[in-house]
């Protein structure tokens, strides 16, 4: 379900999960509460000022996770 709600999966996942919530009365009210949540978060992050220096840090930072090797564990 994380992996849906961020974007994570491949499109072939995403077509299966969208089928099976079609289907799953109790995993689309998971889906429709964790939903909710997220669009709260992301509402309420909008409205914090965050210093541009903190931004350039992350944006360093996920520039460097991102160039760096994957691993899989």
């Amino acid at each position: 379900m994380d992996e849906f709600l961020d974007r994570e999966l491949r499109p072939g996942e995403v077509g299966l999960v969208r089928a099976h919530l079609e289907t799953c009365a109790a995993c689309a009210s998971e889906y429709a509460f964790e939903e909710s949540i997220l669009i709260s978060v992301r509402e309420k992050l909008r409205r914090v000022a965050v210093p541009s220096e903190f931004r350039a840090r992350i944006a360093l930072r996920l520039a460097e996770a991102r160039s760096s090797p994957q691993t899989d564990s």
